[in-house]
């Protein structure tokens, strides 16, 4: 039995017996059959592992029976791991990780041609990119709520987008601009999931050409993309998608308004500086020369407006293939505001009404609460201080706060319960903290280990978030769990906000990547398919046209080159052997013919880097050469039945 096993079996055997001694205490106690007493052999066994009430209680709360399902989901971004990261809530166990941005062999992701081609579909200019750096993933929404269909994610390194369908919770979609390098302010969408917003990160010259660092403030710049999403496709549309040219500041987080705020969307910047580094040549790290200034700007857009205008080609230069309102087009069109934030802003949060947005900066000790009636006040009225660098307008800040509330050393996200409450994770204090949006006071700040960073609330950034949970996403793990080598896993910690104080419930390592953002949904939203319809290509939602039916097993040698038909099931290949010459090319068609709930079967060819994983209906195309002559094994990869191990065959290669 491993480690992990070992921990889980006594985990249910402690909570089982503590939970036991819990309720025949509140009956006065309860003496077994040899005379001992079941309460104190509770509190022997609490003793013995150094465990308090509180201990047992958060291992109630979060303690899921077999069998039993969890009431939500999270889905967590992988960082470099480059997928997501789906995570059961109370239990905190992993179900999924969904292949996004890399290849991923047990799934099979990035083997067969259809999944290859969709990681191809994300290379930039011949590049191939075989990472991706997972940030923000965005739920689709319907009126401001979750609606559990599908899930949209960014990377921020190589600025691209990517469509999760949450039916088979399977990439679908990757898409690329090629007009900004690197974005941080998505995935982010609008509240009937019109728009999925891409914002930039890192200025650079737009559409990758080169300028030197000289020239920052004239030739580089920022952009935030609107990604047209048919909702019916399940496809991202670039031909109606748009985007808005912004000042070489560095963007940050953004969100979308909702309800009062609908049609606008905010989005943070740093960096107001224009410091570009050279610490070589004896100039101040980028870093100390992107904090000289006490405010930075959030940019204020009017997304609904801008597709007004970006509809008539007058208002635009094609960019990458994308209409590119500009700074001096968006500014005539009353599109785009600044207001000033505290510095190095990292949080952009709309509150559940709609009508606030709560900013924290990294180096403010502050959440400022902006109060949106105040701010159209001053955009109707034209009540601006004066223009930026690049003749945006920009509002008096005093004007268009409610006020701030001092929540400590580094405030970053906040989230909200359904309470009037709101959560900010505060990174150098290393704390949560509770604080009321009415009263602008905290009320609470709960120590978390260490350095966090995001953190989640049950659906804490919807128009009706539940409360009852809050995730607290930290970057350091240190000392929280066994010593693995100097590379540690992130540490997600579980903490119960539905009582009077926070409780933490749960430390969970995470060790693939770095982890940044999460949402939290309702597992009853969530209606995942159980099978597909045989013969389906899962990426094209569609039986594929080489489908192969029980009984209509072959191999075909034509001019393009041997084209075998092949099936699987319980617990066999047909055919099971495959004879072709060296320097054939080869396409395998094979389909899983099964449809009973969990029946995967895996299928590889030793040596020849094939490997794919075929779920209950599910159809792959494998093409490659075959350019080494012998005797290959192919066999299921994915344990089905008793007669796994003979669910093989052979890959002949005459020379």
């Amino acid at each position: 039995m491993n480690q992990e096993s070992k921990r889980l079996s006594l985990t249910l055997l402690f909570v089982s017996v503590a939970l036991l001694g819990l309720i025949l205490s509140s009956c006065g106690g309860s003496t077994s059959a040899n005379g001992s007493s079941t309460g104190s052999n509770v509190q022997a066994l609490m003793s013995a592992r150094d465990l308090t009430e509180a201990d047992v209680t958060a291992a109630l709360k979060t303690y899921t029976p077999t069998g039993a399902k969890d009431d939500y989901m999270i889905f967590a971004s992988g960082g470099h791991g480059g997928n997501v990261i789906v995570i059961g809530v109370p239990s905190m166990r992993i179900h999924k990780y969904i292949a996004v941005f890399g290849p991923e062999p047990w799934q099979g992701y990035g083997y067969g041609d259809q999944t290859s081609g969709l990681l191809a579909s994300g290379n930039l200019e011949g590049e191939d990119l075989g990472w991706g750096d997972v940030h923000h993933p965005a739920l689709s929404e319907t009126a401001g709520d979750y609606d559990g269909e599908y899930l949209f994610v960014n990377d921020k390194a190589n600025a691209r987008i990517a469509v999760i369908d949450l039916k088979d919770f399977a990439t679908k979609q990757i898409v690329q601009s090629g007009l900004i390098e690197s974005d941080h302010g998505g995935c982010f969408v609008t509240p009937n999931t019109e728009y999925i917003i891409e914002g930039s990160q890192y200025p650079a010259p737009l559409n990758g050409e080169y300028a030197p660092i000289s020239e920052y403030k004239t030739k580089y710049r920022g952009a935030v993309i609107f990604w047209k999403f048919d909702r019916e496709k399940g496809r991202i549309d670039k031909s109606s998608s748009f985007a808005i040219e912004l000042p070489p500041y560095m963007q940050d987080l953004a969100d979308a308004g909702k309800l009062a705020t609908d049609g606008w969307m905010f989005l943070n910047s740093f960096n107001t500086e224009m410091a570009i580094g050279g610490n070589l040549d004896g100039e101040p790290p980028l870093e100390s020369g992107a904090s000289q200034n006490d405010m930075d700007y959030m940019s204020v857009i009017n997304w609904r407006k801008a597709a007004q205008v970006a509809a008539d080609p007058a208002n635009t230069t094609m960019n990458s293939g994308l209409p590119l309102i500009s700074i001096e087009t968006a500014v005539a069109n009353d599109l785009l505001f600044e207001v000033p934030e505290p510095k190095s802003p990292h949080g952009c949060d709309v509150t559940p009404d709609g009508k606030e947005i709560v900013v924290a900066g990294k180096l403010d000790t502050h959440a400022t609460v902006y109060n949106w009636a105040k701010m159209k006040a001053l955009i109707d009225a034209k009540d601006f201080t004066g223009n930026d660098t690049y003749g945006i307008p920009i509002l008096d800040f005093q004007k268009s706060i409610r006020g701030q509330v001092e929540i400590g050393l580094g405030p970053l996200h906040t989230q909200f319960d359904g309470d009037g409450n709101a959560y900010t994770s505060v990174f150098i204090e290393t704390v949560v903290a509770k604080w009321s949006l009415k009263d602008l006071k905290v009320i609470e700040k709960l120590p978390v280990h260490y350095n966090i960073g995001h953190l989640m609330a049950a659906e804490g950034d919807t128009v009706s978030p539940d409360g009852k949970y809050v995730v607290a996403m930290n970057k350091w793990a240190l000392d929280r769990f066994q010593d693995v080598g100097p590379l540690l896993p992130q540490n997600f910690q579980l903490v119960d906000i539905s009582g009077e104080n926070m409780q933490l419930l749960y430390d969970m390592p995470l060790p693939l990547g770095e982890p940044h953002y999460a949402q939290m949904i309702k597992s009853d939203k969530l209606h995942p398919e159980r099978s597909y319809p045989v013969g389906t290509d899962p990426l094209m939602d569609r039986i594929d046209p080489f489908a192969v039916a029980n009984g209509d097993e072959r191999i075909e040698r034509k001019a393009d080159g041997v084209h075998v038909y092949m099936t699987a099931i319980r617990s066999h290949f047909k055919p099971d052997t495959i004879s072709v010459k060296k320097g054939d090319t080869v396409h395998l068609h094979l389909t899983n013919v099964e449809t009973a709930h969990d029946a995967t079967h895996g299928f590889c060819i030793g040596s020849y880097n094939i490997n794919v994983s075929l779920e209950p209906g599910e159809h792959s195309n494998m093409t490659f050469v075959a350019d080494r002559a012998g005797v290959f094994p192919m066999y299921c990869t994915e344990f089905c039945s008793a007669l796994h191990l003979e669910m093989a065959g052979y890959f002949l290669v005459e020379g």
